[in-house]
């Protein structure tokens, strides 16, 4: 990919010798004034050099007041100045203005744009917003809790009396917010049965054994030491990982816990044993045998998406898991800045385009693929023009797509049966 060479009528136009694709950008108030949407990329990068937040793209969101672009995490629109707050109850963001009159610590949604929905709903604050400045989620006005529908989850906290642990948790905290959105678009928040993960983020103790990162009985537990660049780069080196984030982290271990909600209480253990192999032999003993065995694991990318998916069948299925996550909040974005994407090849183009995951009627699953595929050679041919990694370092086999079926099947027909 070359330059951007056009800004105008609301399109991103990137030119290659052999390719074209199309993004669309922002809807702006200010259409056909690029320069005002180029500073609005420009402002995004001032804000996380200013803060140190971390921007996590995701489908485009619109203050709902004046339709300008604003992201997950934000909490006021640059545009019309209002404040803003995340509504996890309607998957939407939405402009808020104070309303005393309505209780103390209560704001009202002011709405105001084309196809607002929640002009006049009354909503709080998370508590860990006006203690810590550290979450967007609003809380509904007659709901008990004073914190949001993910922060309540967290059920430890590491030490906040230390400074550098504020920052940890605030950015694991954000990745598990993602996590929530991606799990809610599933309508798998809360699972079948109306059970949801708690989380205890931990961080390790003088003399005391160190934190492990897993999942137990429907407990995920992060050492927050994750939240730290080079700690999380060293670790990944050290075990030869291609890719290590928080929000992986975070979908590997909810696939543990929806094993136990959808395949061991939904009925499906046979079919997982067909596909993913007989979860009952020793899970510390195959651990074991993994990490032994280094980087002779021999062709693993045949049977699966990851290098650690061949250690046990629950940790092909949580790698499985995380794998469909990725690809779904990826599909999402991508319909949501309505991407087309050419490949070129010997036998002429390859034309793909943007695929939205919770479209009706809901696309099919080889659909999906058939998008996401060249999606992810555009994503790291983008990231290698910049000197980055590759942003998806995997190439998925023939049986990897298929245990990613199993996946998408099981999601759907846990869905199917609470609708």
């Amino acid at each position: 990919m070359s330059v951007v060479d056009a800004w105008t009528n609301g399109v991103v136009r990137f030119n290659g010798a052999n390719d074209r694709i199309w993004m669309t950008w922002c809807a702006s108030p200010h259409r056909g004034q690029p320069r005002h949407r180029l500073l609005q990329v420009f402002y995004c990068w001032h804000l996380f050099c200013l803060t140190g937040v971390k921007l996590h793209a995701m489908r485009t969101l619109n203050c709902d007041h004046c339709g300008h672009l604003v992201f997950f995490d934000s909490v006021q629109c640059v545009h019309c100045g209002h404040t803003l707050a995340f509504l996890p109850d309607m998957l939407e963001m939405a402009a808020l203005t104070p309303s005393p009159q309505d209780g103390a610590g209560v704001w009202r949604c002011v709405g105001g744009h084309a196809g607002a929905r929640n002009t006049g709903k009354l909503y709080r604050m998370c508590r860990n917003q006006i203690a810590y400045h550290a979450c967007n989620f609003a809380v509904p006005a007659g709901d008990a809790s004073a914190l949001c529908a993910s922060c309540r989850q967290t059920r430890v906290l590491p030490d906040l009396s230390e400074p550098a642990n504020i920052g940890r948790w605030m950015q694991i905290e954000s990745a598990k917010r993602r996590l929530f959105y991606t799990l809610a678009r599933l309508r798998l928040e809360p699972a079948p049965g109306g059970n949801s993960p708690v989380f205890e983020f931990l961080a390790d103790l003088y003399g005391a054994p160190p934190v492990l990162t897993g999942h137990n009985n429907g407990t995920i537990t992060l050492n927050v030491a994750e939240a730290d660049d080079d700690v999380r780069a060293s670790r990944r080196i050290a075990l030869g990982e291609p890719f290590r984030t928080l929000v992986g982290h975070l979908r590997h271990e909810s696939g543990h816990f929806y094993w136990d909600q959808l395949v061991r209480d939904g009925g499906r253990v046979d079919a997982f044993r067909r596909m993913f192999g007989d979860e009952r032999q020793d899970y510390a003993a195959a651990l074991d045998a993994h990490y032994a065995k280094g980087n002779a694991l021999g062709n693993w990318a045949e049977r699966y998406v990851s290098a650690y998916a061949t250690a046990h069948p629950w940790e092909d299925w949580a790698e499985t898991w995380a794998h469909y996550l990725h690809m779904i909040d990826l599909l999402e974005t991508s319909a949501s800045y309505a991407t087309e994407v050419t490949v070129p090849g010997i036998y002429g183009p390859q034309h793909s385009t943007a695929i939205n995951p919770f479209a009706q009627p809901a696309p099919g699953f080889d659909a999906m693929v058939a998008h996401f595929v060249p999606l992810t050679l555009l994503l790291n041919s983008l990231t290698r023009s910049l000197g980055q990694l590759d942003a998806y370092p995997f190439a998925l086999s023939g049986q990897a797509l298929a245990k990613l079926r199993f996946v998408h099947d099981v999601v759907q027909d846990a869905v199917r049966g609470v609708s």
